[in-house]
């Protein structure tokens, strides 16, 4: 697809004036944009294996972890929501195992990444490394032999889980380290690079030193602080499609500063466009946003699917609010009695926009899919609550789940319920 630049006249953006396209698109537009580029609209396969699991993480280029189980952890929710039902050890193969193409690091925030992309996280690692070893009060001046150590350690026994090293240190230091420190320790190692994560074992990160678990060839390409972020923001720009400078530095976590001047430089080169959309503006003034040149602009979206809170299209809530209309907070951290909506809420995509909100919990004792509550966020068009139970009831199999019940809590509860043909529980306080 292309779309048109037209003539650049002056407009004042954020206060100063600049010299923006007058190109435009419409909202709805920019929106299928955006899903089209994360990989929805597109008609499932047949049947989801390695390959079809490998497609899609590839797509989104990263996967963000999170230890909240309730449904389900959140990096198995984005392939879950884009390609339906499928083994998740599957996916554990491809990116959690020591052998695996992925690896971790702090890129959004803790997430899986494509092994091949750990150098141009290099400048990244250094500023973390020099910002604990500049400040006198950080924890790393009082706990050199820790590291040295944990150094020690994984260089003696290889890889290993936090559990058994914080095990080792309670004997042989006789109790002198904290098991906090321990994991401490490593955590800082792991930012700053010299540790890497070598799979996981029961969700828990295995941490090997980066030159057993890394091939020397990763070890030693040196990718200037430009460079990488330079191509971060590209990956970047091609998964969400279209975005904002603040949009685009926050998929991998970059300052907006820092990304401005890159993003006009592969603007220059044609990687992406500059352009407007109305309603996207700040404070009344025009907003500068970025379509990557090879997005895509369906004429429509046809999809159905529940969102990990954690899901790239809706991390950043102020975009989910730019463009879906969506005001979102995961209330996971809220005290129960002042939550709005619920403990881990999924918002539900239907076509183009986020019709609804629920609260699901995987009761795995009792085999029960629990609907804690559900909220509808959008006139319900014909057949919408229909599509939602077919999501729960794709998401409870999905899950090893043989029921699926609904709690009176919120204003699409009652609906819902009779969709599913379950009884409707009353709340429990």
């Amino acid at each position: 697809m292309s779309v048109g630049l037209g003539r650049v006249v002056p407009v004042a953006v954020k206060g100063s004036p600049v010299r923006v396209p007058s190109a435009q698109i419409s909202p709805a537009q920019a929106r299928r944009i955006a899903l089209a580029a994360q990989g929805f609209g597109r008609a499932r396969p047949t049947a989801v294996g390695v390959r079809q699991l490998g497609a899609t993480v590839a797509r989104l280029g990263l996967l963000q972890l999170d230890s909240v189980n309730v449904f389900e952890r959140s990096h198995y929710m984005p392939a879950f929501s884009r390609l339906g039902p499928y083994n998740k050890a599957d996916l554990d193969r491809l990116t959690l195992d020591r052998s695996a193409r992925y690896t971790e690091y702090w890129a959004h925030e803790a997430s899986l990444i494509p092994r091949h992309t750990w150098p141009l996280w290099r400048w990244k690692m250094d500023d973390r490394r020099r910002k604990q070893e500049d400040d006198p009060q950080s924890w790393i001046h009082a706990n050199h032999d820790m590291l040295q150590w944990l150094r020690d350690e994984l260089a003696d026994k290889g890889p290993l889980p936090a559990g058994k090293i914080e095990s080792d240190a309670g004997r042989r230091r006789g109790g002198w380290w904290e098991w906090s420190d321990v994991k401490r320790g490593l955590e800082m190692l792991f930012s700053w690079g010299e540790v890497v994560s070598a799979g996981r074992t029961s969700f828990q990160r295995v941490y090997g030193l980066a030159a057993q678990v890394l091939t020397p060839e990763l070890l030693n390409a040196e990718v200037s602080r430009r460079d990488a972020q330079r191509q971060l923001l590209l990956w970047s720009a091609k998964a969400h499609g279209i975005g904002t400078v603040g949009d685009l530095a926050d998929y991998y976590r970059l300052k907006s500063q820092q990304a401005k001047p890159l993003l006009e430089e592969l603007a220059d080169a044609g990687e992406i466009l500059p352009l407007l959309v109305p309603g996207w503006e700040v404070n009344g003034r025009p907003r500068l946003a970025y379509l990557h040149s090879e997005a895509k602009v369906p004429r429509r979206i046809n999809t159905g699917a529940l969102l990990s809170p954690f899901d790239p299209v809706v991390w950043e809530r102020n975009r989910a609010l730019r463009l879906f209309d969506f005001h979102y907070r995961i209330e996971i951290y809220t005290p129960e009695p002042q939550r709005v909506y619920g403990y881990y809420t999924l918002p539900v995509l239907i076509n183009d926009r986020i019709v609804a909100r629920i609260d699901l919990k995987s009761d795995r004792q009792n085999r029960v899919l629990r609907v804690q509550s559900a909220w509808n966020e959008a006139a319900l068009a014909l057949g919408v609550v229909d599509r939602i139970a077919i999501l729960l009831r794709e998401a409870a199999a999905w899950q090893q789940l043989d029921d699926i019940v609904v709690v009176d809590r919120g204003d699409l509860a009652a609906a819902l319920a009779a969709e599913l043909r379950t009884p409707l529980l009353p709340r429990p306080y």
